[in-house]
């Protein structure tokens, strides 16, 4: 298997929720998904104190260098920058890239939303971004606002040279078509987290087994 960037390699990228990965199974619900072959996790709480966030966010880094897996935090740089995170992911109305960049150093993974427009990728690209995230592709519980984006942009987006990743309401079962469009990630809340540990590892293992299967940076014997 090939690598992204020297950071980032293609596969599943778990995201947490509140409501899916709560305090008392957050650590658990990650390590299952680390086990199963998660390769980037991102820490999304909208709900908690900040102190909470501060503990939580301490505990996913520590358990995610376990995995040598990057920690992204989701629209916090301040938060990334205290807990020694990997990087942050940034949405459209978030800080911005050049801010986030110099908080938290050259080395820093950012990823910048783009929904379904190709425009805002080329200012991601251009502003220094390490990954472009596009979606909603399908149906979304937790992002139901979201407007929806067709699998066609995500090989078009490969032009600009950066790691794709798509996001919605991604599944084991409607993941095939978004790696074969070109997504190297694909990030994944209600399709991977919810139910007991070993339920998440084994989605986990079949997003692995999916990306095995279909990715060109991995070695294909057919």
């Amino acid at each position: 298997m090939g690598t992204l960037t020297p950071h980032l390699h293609p596969g599943l990228y778990a995201i947490t929720d509140n409501r899916l990965t709560p305090p008392e199974s957050l650590l658990a619900s990650v390590e299952a998904a680390l086990t199963g072959g998660a390769r980037l996790v991102q820490y999304r709480d909208k709900q908690s104190t900040a102190q909470e966030r501060l503990t939580q966010a301490r505990e996913l880094n520590a358990l995610c260098r376990a995995f040598n897996v990057p920690l992204l935090i989701n629209d916090d740089p301040e938060l990334a920058a205290r807990v020694g995170a990997a990087g942050v992911h940034l949405g459209q109305g978030d800080r911005s890239l050049a801010d986030a960049r110099g908080m938290l150093g050259e080395d820093a993974i950012i990823g910048i939303t783009c929904h379904h427009s190709l425009e805002l990728a080329q200012a991601a690209a251009s502003g220094g971004a390490d990954y472009l995230a596009f979606g909603r592709f399908y149906h979304s519980a937790t992002k139901p606002g979201a407007p929806p984006a067709e699998p066609h942009i995500l090989a078009e987006a490969k032009t600009l040279g950066l790691p794709i990743t798509a996001i919605g309401g991604i599944t084991g079962t409607n993941a095939e078509p978004l790696i074969r469009a070109g997504a190297d990630l694909l990030a994944v809340v209600g399709g991977l987290f919810g139910g007991q540990p070993q339920d998440v590892e084994a989605r986990a293992r079949a997003f692995a087994r999916l990306f095995a299967q279909h990715h060109p940076l991995f070695s294909h014997s057919k």
